[in-house]
């Protein structure tokens, strides 16, 4: 995962992602880097462009607190059985985001 976001720093500062720049945000981080993973991540993100992948992927939200004073849900547990589905399926899909970076 430290790769990952290694990749993604190195983009938002609009640096290369190359072996080098990883390794070194890896170290700089108190870590070893694994000389394998660079080399494979640094492969995969060749080919993607990370800002349309970014874009596509689906942003996680907190939820929203009701208002102090604001009347208890009346409808049951049917709404929040149907949100936690909802949720699944948006991590799910979020994953299946994640896998296609990598092949």
């Amino acid at each position: 995962m430290e790769y990952v976001y290694a990749a993604l720093l190195l983009h938002k500062l609009k640096q290369d992602i190359t072996e080098d720049n990883v390794k070194n945000i890896i170290k700089a981080a108190g870590a070893t880097p694994n000389d394998v993973q660079v080399k494979a991540l640094v492969s995969a993100l060749g080919e993607v462009n990370i800002d349309e992948a970014l874009k596509a992927a689906p942003i996680a939200t907190a939820p929203v607190a009701a208002p102090a004073g604001a009347p208890p849900e009346a409808s049951g547990s049917q709404p929040k059985a149907e949100e936690e589905k909802k949720e699944e399926k948006k991590e799910e899909e979020a994953l299946e985001g994640l896998s296609a970076l990598f092949g």
